[in-house]
């Protein structure tokens, strides 16, 4: 009796279900869908029952035709499918991420009825997944304004600018050289702008070649050319509803000029190997570090697409330009270096800090993070010297192990290292070896050899 009375309501007990569920016959007939199935897949139930599930276009799911054999697919013959990744076409034309179960339904005689499918959505946790790992790769250079850390005049013209555009829908492109921070001034456009809770998708342009690109921004469908073994989601799909970002767009061949250009006049795409349009909702946003009017003039980039991306430009300057702000920037990375590796690095010398501030940075805060995670490595505790930092940039500097100058007395210089380093620590002798990048005993027998008082030393 109590049998017949759940019977009853499985159709109520089936539609509160949170993931969607299929019933096929053995030839693949689409029998009963529930109400999140069709949510899922934006079909209505007429539109699915009595048709064939191919109608589905899963890509990786054992629903395919087994050629030669009295059953529909392999799943009849496996008898089962657990948390089987798949991706399936929904009405619209886009594709859905979702992890199937799927299960045989035999009568008491052991006959096959058919087969049960159970469809979790799993998109929303890969969008989720690819924002925090995002998140936390930013995370490593995060600072005053939303990752990018500065306080001169061209630095707050920045800023100004970066909150103006976010608070627009017009395509930005954001101007710089390699390493000044262009893909932070993106993200935090995403962060402060309307669109900030819809993704964020990122595609280095120079990365790939003209077909990879072409698939990478647009998708493809199963057999668009060799290798295409399953329909593949672009970043334009990727990123409906929030924003993209296409870093070198400088360096984007002409063929795919021309279909970037149509997104932006129509809002469309194709993907590779597919004739039909698909509607996208996105917010441009661009960066290069080339000269596109350069590029225009020279027929290498289409100039009604510059006039198009061109519409709120923001220029970062290089470092060399703004060393005002390279104090605040290596104590903020030495800050987050510390936290990292736990070292009792307090800072850098003089000497050291004279060196930045002389250094051109053609890699601009990329190589100055680089330069300063070396000096992590090297040295061990107290102020970052000379001898702790690059080569590159340490080649002109005076070592105490190794003193550059031609006819100079090794002696001298090794005095001249030993008082300084021991000034500097505030005569703590093992903080002084690791400025010196030399054992603790080193730098005893050296006191001892010529005749270094600590206490004189310091008191002096």
């Amino acid at each position: 009796m109590q049998d017949q009375k759940i019977n009853r309501y499985w159709k109520e007990i089936i539609n509160s279900m949170n993931d969607g569920l299929m019933v096929v016959s053995p030839d693949g007939t689409i029998l009963m869908v529930n109400e999140a199935f069709e949510k899922i897949l934006g079909y209505g139930r007429k539109e699915l029952i009595g048709r064939s599930c191919t109608m589905l276009s899963c890509d990786t799911c054992a629903t395919a035709r087994l050629e030669g054999k009295s059953r529909w697919c392999d799943l009849f013959e496996q008898g089962a499918a657990t948390r089987r990744p798949c991706l399936l076409m929904r009405q619209d034309g886009t594709y859905v991420h979702v992890l199937k179960n799927a299960a045989i339904l035999k009568d008491e005689a052991g006959q096959v009825l058919g087969a049960v499918e159970t469809l979790t959505d799993i998109s929303e946790l890969d969008k989720r997944d690819e924002q925090i790992q995002h998140l936390s790769k930013l995370m490593d250079t995060a600072g005053d304004f939303h990752g990018l850390v500065g306080k001169s005049p061209h630095m707050q013209q920045v800023f100004e600018l970066t909150q103006k555009a976010a608070q627009s829908e017009a395509p930005v492109i954001i101007y710089g050289e390699s390493g000044t921070g262009k893909e932070l001034v993106a993200h935090a456009i995403h962060a402060l702008g309307r669109r900030r809770e819809g993704p964020f998708i990122p595609c280095n342009c120079a990365a790939l070649n003209e077909s990879l690109l072409e698939s990478e921004l647009f998708g493809h469908v199963k057999g668009a050319f060799t290798g295409a073994y399953t329909h593949r989601q672009g970043r334009f799909e990727a990123a409906h509803r929030g924003d993209i970002f296409l870093d070198e767009v400088g360096d984007i061949p002409p063929a795919i000029q021309v279909k970037l250009l149509r997104v932006l006049e129509t809002k469309q795409f194709e993907r590779v190997g597919d004739h039909r349009p698909m509607g996208v909702d996105v917010r441009i946003i661009t960066a290069t570090h080339r000269d596109l009017d350069s590029l225009v003039s020279e027929g290498k980039f289409r100039e009604d697409l510059f006039f198009r991306i061109n519409v709120i430009p923001i220029h970062l300057p290089p470092l060399r330009e703004r060393l005002e702000d390279l104090p605040l920037l290596v104590e903020h990375f030495l800050t987050r270096l510390r936290q990292r590796s736990g070292k009792a690095i307090t800072g850098l010398t003089r000497e050291a800090m004279q060196i930045f501030l002389d250094h051109p940075w053609p890699g601009n805060v990329r190589e100055l993070i680089g330069a300063l995670e070396y000096a992590f490595v090297v040295a061990e505790s107290g102020l970052i010297a000379p001898w702790h930092l690059p080569p590159k940039l340490s080649s002109q500097r005076p070592s105490p192990a190794n003193p550059p100058k031609a006819g100079a007395a090794p002696d001298s210089d090794e005095k001249t290292a030993l008082v300084n380093a021991l000034r500097q620590a505030g005569g703590n002798q093992s903080q002084a070896a690791a400025l010196l990048n030399v054992s603790r005993v080193t730098v005893w027998h050296r006191m001892k050899k010529y005749g270094i008082d600590v206490h004189k030393l310091v008191t002096a």
